[in-house]
Order: structure tokens, then C-alpha cells, then sequence
């Protein structure tokens, strides 16, 4: 489960966990300075940019082999790749720097990183907690080339559904990723969807193209849209084996976020017996 829907709204968990954290933050660490209430405000928004730069910086090295093929990605933080766990390194090396600065505002900036770990860690503990209510749902769609797949609600091995339009430019320029990674990667089943659009319109585009899939399917009436809730396109649902949604992606992809989701959808390595 990594979203919330309100009525049509779409809200990501990691954005409302990232805003809860950072307003906890700075009301207590408000709370608490009094008079230096500026000051304290001053650090707290300096801490917090250290603190996204070191999970943005986690992430790119992360997967450096893809940025460094593209290296403008790194600076594009529209595709949503950080490291949390890199950002609560830097937490805690930002609560040592305080700690030990003794500069009269200590006690407000450690209570105030201490309030917004709590809530980040709250958040992720009810993430993992929470099931997802939504899996891959059972319906037979039109395929390009012909004939008809049939969705199952426990497909066997992982899936990764791409919901997509011809006329959607983000659409368009992550295709390319998503067909590189359809042909490393014969153990996840890539469904590309396309929302709505005639077979002559789908097969005019992935010509000029030069795209080579293997399930591009015709979803004439957004039934899948309509049932993963996607109120924009592109929509990248991520499923495991057993079909349950363990990701998705509301907009581009990134070569790097790609790989991320993927990394998610393998199998954890059976444990060696003694």
C-alpha cells in the first residue's frame, strides 16, 4: 500500500510521510526555542536540506551505472529516487553536530530531530503493517497482435503493468526504458496497457518508434485505470508473483527508479541451512 485515495486525489504515502515529519519537526522544535525561535526555524530548514541532499546522493550512487549514462538525471528530482536510509545517516550526523556545537540551541534542534524520526519511523512500520488491498485483477484484454490475454489474480511470477497513451509525452519517453528492461529481465512479465486508443493508432507509434513488445494490450474502456485508481498517465503498477501491489509509479520513469522497483520484486534468497 504507498498511496491514499480521497475520493479522485491520488496522495503518495512517502509525500504525506515526508510532510508529517517535516511539520512535527518544526513545531517542536519551535516549541521549544523561545527566544530563538528564528534561529532554530534557520537550522531546522538547513538540516532538512542536508538531509534530502544525502538521499538523493545515496540513491545516485546507488545506481551511478545509470546516472552516469545519463548524468542530467541526477539533477532531475522529478523521478522520486532517494535513500532514506541514507537521509537518516545524515540525521543523526546532523544531531552529533548539534550535540556537540553547544550553542544554547541544542535541546530544541534534538527534540525536534528526535520528533521527526519518530513519525518517519511510525510511518514506515504502519507501511509495512498495513496490506495492500488492491492486487492484479482478473479480466481478459484485447492484445495488438491478436487474440486475448486473461489477467490472473496470482500470476506466478512478478508483473509490472505500464498504463499508457500515444499522445502522453512522458509516456513516450519512458517506453524506451521500460522495453530495455522487458528484454533484461524474461523473469517479470511487462503488460503494457494502452488506455484507450485504436490498434492502428498503438501499432502507427510503436513502428515509428521501433518498439518491440511483447504484451501491448488494448484497454479501449480505462478499465484498468478506473481499477488501480490512476487519475494520470503514465501509471507503472509493480506486482509480485502472488499479484499483490508492492509499488507504483505515478509519472515517468527513470532508468535508476526502474531498476529500484524491480530490485523490490525479487524474491528474497532462501537462507542456507547449517
Amino acid at each position: 500500500m504507498t498511496d491514499i485515495a480521497l475520493g479522485p486525489i491520488l496522495l503518495p504515502l512517502p509525500m504525506l510521510m515526508l510532510f508529517g515529519t517535516a511539520v512535527v519537526a518544526l513545531a517542536v522544535g519551535v516549541r521549544l526555542a523561545g527566544e530563538r525561535r528564528a534561529e532554530v526555524e534557520r537550522s531546522l530548514w538547513l538540516v532538512a536540506g542536508w538531509i534530502l541532499l544525502a538521499a538523493r546522493a545515496g540513491f545516485v550512487f546507488r545506481y551511478r551505472a545509470l546516472y552516469l549514462a545519463e548524468p542530467l538525471r541526477i539533477v532531475d528530482l522529478r523521478d522520486g529516487g532517494f535513500m532514506p536510509g541514507a537521509g537518516i545517516a545524515a540525521a543523526l550526523a546532523a544531531a552529533a553536530w548539534i550535540a556537540w556545537r553547544r550553542n544554547g540551541r541544542q535541546r530544541a534542534l534534538l527534540a525536534a530531530l528526535a520528533a521527526g524520526l519518530a513519525v518517519w519511523s511510525a510511518g514506515v512500520a504502519a507501511i509495512k503493517m498495513w496490506p495492500s488491498q488492491q492486487g492484479l485483477p482478473e479480466m481478459a484484454l484485447v492484445r495488438l497482435d491478436g487474440g486475448v490475454m486473461r489477467l490472473r489474480a496470482k500470476p506466478g511470477k512478478p508483473v509490472v503493468l505500464n498504463l499508457w497513451a500515444s499522445w502522453c509525452p512522458p509516456c513516450r519517453r519512458e517506453m524506451p526504458t521500460l522495453a530495455r528492461a522487458e528484454a533484461d529481465h524474461p523473469e517479470v512479465e511487462f503488460l503494457f496497457a494502452n488506455q484507450g486508443e485504436t490498434p492502428d493508432t498503438v501499432k502507427a507509434y510503436l513502428s515509428s518508434q521501433g518498439l518491440v513488445l511483447r504484451n501491448v494490450l488494448l484497454d479501449s474502456t480505462t478499465d484498468l485505470a478506473r481499477h488501480s485508481n490512476s487519475q494520470g498517465l503514465p501509471t507503472t503498477l509493480f506486482f509480485n508473483a502472488d499479484g499483490e501491489l508492492v509499488d507504483r509509479r505515478a509519472g515517468e520513469l527513470s532508468p535508476a527508479t526502474l531498476a529500484q522497483r524491480l530490485d523490490m520484486l525479487r524474491p528474497a534468497a532462501p537462507a542456507e541451512k547449517e
